[in-house]
């Protein structure tokens, strides 16, 4: 039995490596074994794909003490957090949704990913949101391109600001993206599954074209091209790109096209990914989770 929808088949055959990911793809799993459990338990943040109201494709960071994030059984995920009012999929996720999750501990360059359903949740009376989040599918990823990073502070009685909203790139933003070494990628397979990715690499390689197109390179990685071949069968797509120093956030949604030519290709890359903004929201400047400089990862092209 395969784990992969015919998007995914397609990218694989093309790229030549279906045959890494049929072994990749065996550890797949649809419970929580106690060692991911562990890990979930241990991080502050995590980042969640799903689609708003509209279909359009979005990722969200969701942050808290240790422990805001836990397995409740084999096959639930209970998550005490909820996008803050203003987040474009605060009102989304009021209703049971798709989701994709990917926890990432950049001080061991480590990460895991969980995909399946969510359930908006109240934990005691007078307590704020959650999710609850039933598992049809959790694996880990191998440590390629992550940043390593160190928790700067945690201080959860920051005021957040209320976010920015816009249809392009203002000059800041484009100075933020050019400069960051980590971002986070939601899509959605032709049935609506989402999926939370991380994408890592030297300052400069998640390109500005415009002020309404970006464009990043595909490294080799765990082979089962579960993002590219998600948008090989739906474009809509989201990313997220954290101001680590401030725990700001950009917010982007858009369409996202797989281009094959090798003229578009930076060193390292399998292919390339461009990506049209529709819509930007960027919170700015300040955020309760704050993490110190980058050691760029030995592996990056």
């Amino acid at each position: 039995m395969t784990h992969f929808h015919p998007g995914e088949v397609a990218v694989q055959q093309r790229m030549g490596q279906q045959h890494i990911a049929d072994r990749v793809g065996r550890t797949i799993r649809g419970d929580i074994p106690d060692v991911a459990a562990s890990f979930l338990a241990e991080q502050p943040m995590v980042v969640i794909a799903a689609a708003d109201d509209a279909g359009r494709v979005w990722a969200s960071e969701l942050v808290g003490p240790q422990g805001f994030v836990h397995a409740v059984d084999a096959e639930t995920i209970a998550v005490e957090a909820f996008p803050a009012a203003g987040d474009p999929l605060h009102e989304a996720l009021t209703s049971p949704a798709r989701i994709g999750m990917i926890a990432l501990q950049p001080q061991r360059r480590r990460r895991m990913r969980v995909n399946g359903s969510a359930m908006p949740t109240r934990w005691a009376v007078g307590a704020r949101d959650g999710l609850r989040i039933a598992v049809d599918q959790v694996y880990s990823n191998c440590p390629k391109y992550i940043s390593r990073r160190r928790i700067a502070s945690y201080r959860p009685d920051v005021d957040i600001p209320a976010p920015q909203h816009g249809m392009q790139l203002a000059a800041h933003q484009r100075e933020l993206i050019a400069a960051a070494d980590t971002f986070f990628v939601a899509t959605a397979d032709a049935e609506g599954n989402a999926d939370a990715s991380h994408r890592g690499g030297n300052p400069g390689f998640l390109q500005v074209l415009s002020a309404t197109r970006l464009r990043w390179p595909d490294y080799q990685g765990n082979s089962m091209f579960m993002t590219l071949g998600n948008i090989a069968v739906n474009p809509r797509c989201g990313i997220l790109i954290p101001d680590w120093s401030t725990g700001g956030t950009i917010q982007l949604t858009g369409t996202a096209e797989l281009v094959w030519a090798i003229e578009t290709f930076s060193a390292g890359a399998q292919c390339s990914i461009d990506f049209t903004i529709t819509d930007v929201v960027e919170v700015h400047g300040s955020g309760p989770l704050r993490w110190g400089p980058a050691e760029l990862s030995p592996v990056n092209p």
